[in-house]
């Protein structure tokens, strides 16, 4: 009997030291995760068509990272949806810090724009850090009788509907610049979308619309070169890549101020040691003059990098100013 008993309590000691071991297993699981990471190829996905800033940026980024944590990061491109269809695809992504999204201001309209969406702008998302801020500017090709922002206006005025405006597609920071200058102003202009900013210039350039809302950076040349005549840029004050060209403010439209951006985010659930790695490895990166003149060159902006809670707070904030843009043009959510 007394031998029965010592061998129960011997098995009962055994299962009770096996169940310690796999929950101290369990709670060491996540550090153990990030020691290793990474230890394969990561992804880098953005929402925008190839050859665009986004896609510019990422591949800028893809390389910065790669050095820094010794995996290849492979940029992929998701277009369409406004950046919704890439937003979606990373949220619904395993979060172990082997899917990237690289979001631009667009992401934070979606919130606004959006009745419903699969995810959530903010909720679906460890958010990384900002990398880079930028204006556009509100163009026409040389011949347009418009030489200012400010006859712009004039003639919008005097035949509500009857000017378009062209952007990147509907959702996108170009897309409500130009409806945060049709409420700031006063006027009725059409919104035209395209797939991409190339093809606002092309159409532009073809005469198809009159006047586009672009990236600064892909316009400079065509402007410098007299083909497009650059009316305003977004921003309070004029850029570094567009000097001669007036702000919206100096034009006459007071208060008119649009920077997009663009950050980096993770899913939801990636473990905090990860997130807090790649927060480093992208503030290293982008203090590293290399990158940052690449990344100024590519988007004409400013590289300002963050906190998570810093990103976090201004895709709130900004998701506020937009839905406050659609609700006084009065355009009806998706």
């Amino acid at each position: 009997m007394a031998r029965s008993l010592n061998v129960l309590r011997g098995r009962w000691c055994a299962l009770r030291y096996i169940a310690v071991a796999a929950v101290s297993l369990a709670c060491l699981a996540p550090s153990v995760t990030a020691q290793s990471y990474p230890s394969r190829p990561i992804r880098l996905l953005h929402g925008f068509a190839a050859g665009g800033a986004a896609d510019t940026m990422a591949r800028i980024v893809s390389d910065g990272l790669s050095k820094r944590l010794g995996q290849p990061v492979l940029v992929e491109a998701k277009p369409g949806a406004g950046g919704n269809l890439a937003a979606d695809a990373v949220a619904k992504s395993a979060p172990d810090g082997y899917t990237i999204g690289l979001v631009t201001g667009a992401h934070a309209i979606s919130g606004a724009l959006y009745k419903s969406l699969a995810y959530s702008p903010v909720d679906s998302f460890e958010m990384l850090s900002t990398m880079v801020y930028y204006a556009l500017v509100i163009a026409v090709r040389a011949d347009h009788q418009a030489k200012t922002l400010a006859d712009l206006i004039a003639m919008a005025k005097a035949k509500p509907d009857g000017l378009s405006y062209g952007s990147v597609g509907f959702g996108s920071t170009h897309h409500l610049a130009g409806e945060l200058l049709n409420v700031t102003a006063g006027t009725r202009m059409v919104h035209v979308p395209y797939r991409g900013d190339s093809l606002t210039v092309t159409s532009l350039l073809a005469g198809d619309v009159p006047l586009i809302v672009g990236t600064t950076v892909l316009l400079a040349g065509q402007i410098e070169s007299g083909a497009i005549r650059g009316l305003a840029v977004t921003s309070p004050t004029r850029t570094k890549l567009l000097p001669n060209v007036p702000s919206a403010q100096e034009a006459g439209v007071k208060g008119f101020d649009v920077r997009t951006w663009a950050g980096l985010l993770v899913p939801k659930g990636t473990p905090p040691d990860i997130v807090k790695r790649l927060n480093a490895e992208i503030q290293s990166m982008l203090a590293d003059p290399a990158t940052k003149a690449a990344l100024e060159t590519a988007t004409g902006g400013e590289v300002r990098g963050s906190t998570p809670e810093e990103m976090r707070a201004l895709i709130t904030s900004e998701t506020d100013k937009w839905s406050k843009v659609i609700n006084d043009a009065g355009i009806p959510r998706i």
